[in-house]
């Protein structure tokens, strides 16, 4: 198979949810049809249960929630297909955003008795940022749910998106019979399966068999069913392939991932109208998957995946080309020449060495501590460098304290490999050395998921003496001296890991005090990869 034909059956996409749509069981259920797994887990934080394959890490098997993202690729119906798990909640939204950023579509989970959900807004608004594609397959119609003419009101108003219904739910619950294929003009009938494996019969009838169908689902359900039909023809948006590619029109499907219903209509119709990987913008031009020789960026830098080696893995997006086995490559930011020795392709923690890979695939590179998240990698001679990522502003800040000053070694180096992955911030005291440590995070749950690790991977044990700032601001205007900024009560200087000045303010008005007193300052509530 050519080069062009390995990447144009690339599809790449990252899954995202408020907490307990059912994201992770959804994921799991794809990899069973693909063959990549035989059992799909449980992601319920009980010690009895199967843990769902996204979800590897120890706190995550313990809590019952996605904390950091993970990669799994299978093939179905002649495509090669990349998916991004995403962390639900809201505390590591970052982390979901750094993967949109490897991703050429999005899958949005809603939970049918629920609707659109916070969290959901704030990864919706991500993906806008992006203008990706965006898929909805609204979830747990084996539970009582809302009306679904609300469901897609709700998602056009709270989202701003149109919608366009591929299947159309017959029933809820307990009455939940099956759907009704739109395009196909046919209802699907449903029948109970094994929640943990892919077995169970779908039956087919056209809707035009009055009979079949009456038999099939009940008069009643069948009667709702015409009008709905006639409703939705008369008032939904159109299909139009080019409006979903834009972003501009969410295709809706309808089903249970626990009991698998709807989930291989929805995979089939998803990977006909998702695209093939897309072209990536270095230094203002598209660098086009195929035409272009191998190149990368990092994304995600994911510290002990292996407790036995105690690794760091570097998971990058090929962007274009074709990867081959120890190929010699530039890494653009360190200006080195290097050779990937040995790439991975890793399932959740399980890891399989590639001897080679196309635009599309997402791969995993042992790191000795050299990249970066936002770092491009390209064949020598190539002028491509990818945009950078930017970081959130942290919104919660803490001082970090050792309990055992002896280990202060394990310390340092847990801390910064932890902020390496993007995963906290950590700044320095402005003229102090190492020993006044703070850290940023975008949600207090990763103050639990800092500790956790240092005292489960480096054997450290901190305390976190809550700060009372609230708002950081990126000093980018180059002539600026830290020293002699004139700032109000309430700010703190402070420096990065990249020795970058920064300030703390506790409130926002002293942000724009702080412009005033100081003439040719200029701040950024973004810093960048």
């Amino acid at each position: 198979m050519s080069v062009k034909e390995e990447i144009n059956k690339r599809r790449t996409f990252a899954i995202i949810s408020h907490p307990d749509a059912g994201k992770t069981t959804l994921t799991e259920k794809f990899l069973l049809y693909g063959g990549a797994i035989n059992l799909a887990g449980s992601v319920k934080g009980k010690a009895t249960a199967r843990h769902a394959v996204s979800d590897w890490m120890e706190i995550e098997k313990e809590r019952g929630i996605s904390v950091t993202s993970s990669v799994m690729q299978f093939n179905y119906g002649g495509y090669c297909i990349n998916i991004l798990d995403t962390p639900g909640h809201q505390d590591f939204s970052e982390d979901t955003y750094r993967t949109l950023m490897a991703a050429d579509s999005a899958v949005m989970v809603i939970d049918a008795a629920k609707g659109v959900e916070p969290q959901t807004r704030k990864l919706f608004k991500v993906c806008g940022m992006r203008g990706i594609p965006i898929f909805t397959f609204i979830n747990k119609l084996d539970r009582d749910a809302n009306d679904t003419f609300e469901l897609l009101d709700e998602i056009e108003k709270e989202l701003g998106i149109a919608t366009c219904p591929i299947n159309w739910p017959i029933g809820c619950g307990k009455m939940f019979k099956g759907v009704y294929d739109r395009q196909k003009k046919a209802v699907v009938t449903y029948s109970d399966t094994e929640k943990g494996t892919k077995e169970g019969e779908t039956k087919h009838i056209p809707i035009d068999d009055a009979k079949a169908v009456e038999e099939a689902i009940g008069k009643e359900r069948m009667d709702i069913l015409n009008d709905e039909i006639d409703l939705l023809d008369g008032a939904s948006d159109s299909y139009d392939l080019e409006a979903i590619r834009a972003g501009k029109l969410t295709p809706v499907f309808f089903g249970s991932a626990l009991t698998n219903f709807g989930v291989e209509i929805f995979l089939k119709y998803f990977l006909e109208m998702t695209t093939t990987p897309l072209a990536r913008r270095s230094k203002g031009e598209l660098i086009d998957p195929v035409d272009n020789a191998f190149s990368a960026f990092v994304f995600k830098i994911q510290a002990n995946m292996n407790k036995a080696h105690r690794d760091r893995i570097a998971f990058m997006r090929i962007c274009s080309g074709k990867y081959e086995s120890n190929m010699e490559v530039k890494h653009v930011q360190g200006g080195k020449v290097m050779r990937l020795s040995r790439p991975q392709q890793i399932m959740a923690d399980e890891r399989k060495i590639l001897d080679e890979a196309y635009a599309g695939d997402i791969i995993g590179v042992f790191d000795p501590g050299i990249f970066s998240i936002g770092d491009t990698l390209c064949m020598q001679g190539d002028d491509i460098l990818y945009e950078g990522i930017p970081t959130f502003a942290p919104e919660h800040f803490a001082r970090v304290r050792q309990i055992d000053t002896m280990k202060r070694k394990q310390f340092v180096k847990g801390i910064t490999q932890i902020a390496q992955e993007g995963a906290i911030q950590i700044f320095q005291e402005y003229n102090t050395g190492l020993e006044e440590i703070i850290v940023g995070v975008v949600g207090v749950l990763q103050f639990d998921v800092l500790k956790y690790r240092l005292e489960n991977e480096y054997n450290v044990e901190i305390k976190l003496d809550p700060l009372p700032y609230e708002h950081i601001r990126w000093i980018v205007s180059a002539e600026t001296e830290l020293d002699k900024i004139v700032g109000t009560s309430d700010m703190k200087k402070i420096k990065d890991l990249k020795d970058r000045p920064l300030l703390l303010f506790i409130n926002e008005w002293s942000v724009g005090m702080t412009l005033d007193r100081n003439k040719g300052l200029v701040l950024s509530e973004f810093g960048t990869e």
